[in-house]
């Protein structure tokens, strides 16, 4: 059974930083698609970020730049450092896991991934 648990959103003010954590148990590909996403109250959810096994990443243009995904395979955690927080960045923030590729658009759409967490909330403050 696949599980993601994410962990480390917070508040924070505007110009901040927070790292987010994805704990990942039970998917055991050797190729992988991970993303972050991110809904606002009153907006659909969108793709933040992906990741694949070769390490290649894209990013949404909101995020590139600020944002950083990586992946730690020994400890089954996937990272999400955010810098430069703006309150437009208020949000619940969800990774995924399985994913086609990280190519295109196609890792934005949500459902594009399998397997989802359940949410870790990010307040930036102005």
């Amino acid at each position: 059974q696949v599980q993601l648990v994410e962990s480390g959103g917070g508040s924070v003010q505007a110009g901040g930083s927070l790292r987010l954590s994805c704990l990942v148990s039970g998917y055991n590909h050797r190729r992988y698609c991970m993303g972050w996403f991110r809904q606002a109250p009153g907006k659909e959810r969108e793709g933040v970020a992906a990741i694949d096994s070769d390490g290649t990443a894209n990013y949404a243009k909101s995020s590139k730049g600020r944002f950083t995904i990586s992946i730690d395979n020994a400890k089954n955690t996937l990272y999400l450092q955010m810098n430069h927080l703006e309150p437009e960045d208020t949000a619940m923030y969800y990774c995924a896991a399985d994913c086609p590729n990280v190519y295109g658009g196609s890792w934005s759409s949500s459902p594009a991934f399998d397997y989802w967490g359940q949410g870790t909330q990010v307040t930036v403050s102005s």
